[in-house]
C-alpha cells in the first residue's frame, strides 16, 4: 500500500512540476490544445494507476483469508480503501485548483478599485474587441447630434427660469403663512445647468427648499449619525419636526414623579391629540413628527395649482402636470403645439450646506429604492454643479470633458429606446466623469484627446459594473478640495456605492449587462449612422481643432 501511494505522489509532483503556469519558459511552445490533451492523458494515467492498485489489494485479501490474523487484515482491508480515496480525492483537488488558477490567470484578474494608474489600464472582456470610430468621425458624429441640441438649452433655460419664479411668487401669495410650509427660491441643478443635456425633452430641474411655519423646526437624522435609521439605508435620512423651543429632555414633567392627584397642563391628553392632529397638518406620517414625502408631494401639487390660477391670465400658454406620480414635473404648451417641460421638486436643506433632503428624483437622474415615505435621499447636485465649474477653471479650453459625456449619454439614451429602460442610468454616467477628472491630470482633457477618454469612460464604467462597485462621488471622498465646502461629517463617511442593488438584484444586474454590452457593440454603428458627411479637404471648426 505504500508503494500505491507512493506512485500517487509521483503523478501529481509530475502534475505540477510540467504545469505551464509554473514553468513558462519550458511550455511557451505548447497551445492550450496540447494542454487539454496532456491534461486527458495524464486523467487516464491516474484511472490506470487506480485500477492497478484495487487489483493488488484483491489479491493481498485473498492470500490472508487463512491467516489466524483475518480480523486484523479485514480491518486493514477497510482502512485501506479509506487511505486511498482520501490521497485521490486530495490529488485531484489540488489538479483542480491549479487547473482554475490557470484559467483565472490568463483571462485576467481585475485590479482593485482604488488604484488610479492601472484601474484605466485594465481593457474590459467585451471592450477588447470595441473599435471607437477615429477623431474626425468623432468630431462630426459631436456636430452633428449635440451641439445643435446645446444650442437650445440657453433660451429654453431662460423662459423657464422667468416663469419657475413667477409660479413660486405666486404660490407664496396664496399658502397660509400660519400654517403652511414656507417655500423659498428656486435653485437650477442638473444636466441643463451643467451644460451636458443631449437628450430631449430638455427638461430643466430645480429644487425649491422649504422650511415649517414658525414656532416649528427641522431636526435632521442622517444614517451615519447613529440615529434610528436601519444600515441599509445608507444616503437616506429622516426629518423630524419639532418646536423651536423644545429641548431633547422635553417638559419638566418627564422628570418629577408627579402625584396620582396632579395633571400637567401641557401634556394633557387632549393636548397630546391636539399636537398629533397639528403634526398631521404639517405633513407628517400618521402617528408621529417625521415629514411624509407623499405628503409633501400631494401639498406641493395642489399649491402649485393654485398658484397658476392666480397668474394663469397672464401668459398665453397652458401648463399641465407632465407625470401623474412627479407633482412638481411640469409642462408648457403653446398655441403652435410647442411644448417645454421642465421639474419642480420640493427639498429640504441640510443645516448650513447645499446638501438637501430630496423628496424624489425627476426622469430617473438617480435610481430610487423602494423605502418608506419618511426616509429621504440626500442630494448633492448643488455641489456637483459647483465642482464641474470648479474643476473647469484648471482645464483646459474647450476641454472635452463635457463631450465625452454628452457622447455616452447620446449612446445610453439610444440604446435604451432600442433595448428598453436599464437600471444604469445618466447619473452613473456622470459619476464615471467625476471619479476620471480627479484622477487625470488637466492636460489630459484637452480637445485633441477625446477619444482617449471616451475610451477610459467606456473602461471604466464596464470595470465598475464588472464589479458591481461604484462609489459615490462625494461621500467618503476626503480628496476634494476644501473651496468646495462640503461638511466634513460626509466626506469622513463610509464610501456609498452605487451599484449595492445590483449585488442582490440578480436579473436587474444581467439585464443591465447585457444592455451595456450591446452598447459596445453598437457604438461604432450608432455614431456612423449619425454622423454627417464632411466633404474631402473641407473640414468644420471642431475638426480643425482636434486635429
Amino acid at each position: 500500500m505504500p508503494a500505491g501511494i507512493f506512485k500517487v505522489c509521483l503523478v501529481v509532483i509530475a502534475t505540477i512540476v510540467n504545469h505551464p503556469l509554473l514553468f513558462p519558459k519550458e511550455n511557451v511552445t505548447e497551445n492550450t490544445e496540447g494542454i487539454i490533451q496532456k491534461m486527458k492523458e495524464r486523467e487516464e494515467s491516474l484511472r490506470l494507476e487506480q485500477l492497478k492498485l484495487e487489483q493488488e489489494m484483491a489479491a493481498q485479501e485473498t492470500l490472508t483469508k487463512s491467516s489466524e490474523k483475518a480480523k486484523e487484515s479485514e480491518e486493514q482491508y477497510t482502512h485501506d480503501p479509506l487511505s486511498w480515496n482520501f490521497w485521490t480525492a486530495l490529488s485531484l483537488v489540488v489538479f483542480l485548483l491549479i487547473e482554475l488558477w490557470r484559467q483565472d490567470y490568463q483571462e485576467g484578474i481585475w485590479q482593485d478599485y482604488g488604484t488610479e494608474e492601472d484601474e484605466n489600464a485594465v481593457l474590459g472582456k467585451a471592450f477588447k474587441w470595441v473599435l471607437l470610430p477615429d477623431k474626425i468621425t468623432l468630431a462630426n458624429f459631436y456636430e452633428r447630434c449635440i451641439q445643435n441640441v446645446t444650442s437650445e438649452i440657453a433660451r429654453n433655460r431662460e423662459l423657464v427660469e422667468g416663469f419657475a419664479d413667477d409660479l413660486l411668487e405666486a404660490l407664496r401669495s396664496v399658502c397660509n403663512r400660519d400654517a403652511d410650509m414656507e417655500v423659498e427660491e428656486s435653485i437650477g441643478i442638473g444636466s441643463m445647468y451643467e451644460n451636458w443635456r443631449v437628450q430631449k425633452p430638455l427638461a430643466c430641474d430645480f429644487i425649491v427648499p422649504f422650511t415649517p411655519p414658525e414656532p416649528y423646526c427641522f431636526k435632521l437624522e442622517t444614517w451615519d449619525s447613529g440615529e434610528s435609521i436601519p444600515p441599509d439605508k445608507q444616503g437616506y435620512g429622516m426629518i423630524k419636526i419639532c418646536q423651536a423651543d423644545e429641548t431633547s429632555t422635553g417638559c419638566i414633567c418627564d422628570k418629577t414623579k408627579l402625584g396620582e392627584d396632579l395633571l400637567c397642563l401641557l401634556h394633557s391628553k387632549m393636548n397630546q391629540s391636539r399636537h398629533n392632529n397639528h403634526m398631521e397638518n404639517l405633513l407628517c406620517y400618521k402617528d408621529s413628527q417625521y415629514l411624509d414625502s407623499d405628503q409633501v408631494m400631494a401639498w406641493f401639487q395642489v399649491a402649485l395649482t393654485k398658484a397658476w390660477n392666480k397668474i394663469s391670465h397672464k401668459y398665453e400658454f397652458n401648463l399641465t402636470f407632465n407625470l401623474l406620480d412627479s407633482p412638481g414635473a411640469l409642462k408648457i404648451k403653446f398655441r403652435s403645439g410647442k411644448t417645454i417641460a421642465f421639474n419642480l421638486t420640493p427639498v429640504v436643506q441640510y443645516a448650513d450646506s447645499d446638501v438637501y433632503f430630496i423628496s424624489h428624483f425627476p426622469c430617473s437622474g438617480l435610481a430610487e429604492d423602494s423605502t418608506s415615505s419618511i426616509h429621504w435621499f440626500l442630494t448633492f447636485a448643488v455641489y456637483e454643479k459647483r465642482y464641474l465649474q470648479f474643476v473647469s477653471k484648471m482645464l483646459p479650453a474647450s476641454s472635452c470633458h463635457l463631450s465625452c459625456l454628452q457622447i455616452l449619454s447620446f449612446l445610453h439614451g439610444k440604446q435604451c429606446c432600442l433595448a428598453g429602460p436599464s437600471s444604469l442610468t445618466n447619473y452613473h454616467l456622470k459619476t464615471v466623469m467625476l471619479h476620471l477628472l480627479q484622477t487625470h491630470p488637466s492636460s489630459d482633457w484637452a480637445s485633441g484627446f477625446l477619444e482617449a477618454r471616451l475610451q477610459d469612460m467606456l473602461k471604466f464604467l464596464e470595470k465598475s459594473l464588472h464589479e458591481k462597485r461604484l462609489y459615490h462621488f462625494f461621500i467618503g471622498n476626503r480628496n476634494l478640495p476644501e473651496e468646495l465646502g462640503i461638511p466634513v461629517a460626509f466626506q469622513k463617511a463610509e464610501p456609498m456605492n452605487l451599484f449595492r442593488p445590483f449585488v442582490l438584484q440578480r436579473s436587474a444586474y444581467r439585464k443591465t449587462m447585457d444592455m451595456f454590452h450591446e452598447m459596445l457593440r453598437n457604438t461604432s454603428a450608432l455614431i456612423n449612422e449619425y454622423t454627417m458627411h464632411v466633404p474631402m479637404g473641407r473640414a468644420s471648426p471642431l475638426n480643425k481643432e482636434l486635429l
